[in-house]
């Protein structure tokens, strides 16, 4: 069952409230997403370490319900 972005968006944001998110759908199919999640959480932590906050935020859902997800991660300028 594909996962609707506004789920993706809310439990970024639940785990990072003060994050800026947008999810854009890449096929159309509910599967296939590119985030782009600006955070304060993610400052001078290193790009694996930032996917791996959103990774956790998405409880599990990786790789199952949300098949694939293009992350663009940064702390604000």
């Amino acid at each position: 069952m594909p996962m609707a972005a506004d789920d993706i968006e809310r439990m970024i944001k639940e785990a990072l409230p003060d994050a800026r998110v947008e999810i854009k759908d890449l096929a159309g199919d509910g599967d296939h997403y590119a985030a782009t999640v600006i955070s304060e959480a993610f400052r001078g932590k290193s790009r694996v370490q930032q996917h791996q906050l959103v990774y956790a935020a998405l409880k599990g859902k990786m790789g199952g319900t949300l098949h694939a997800l293009a992350l663009t991660t940064s702390a604000p300028t």
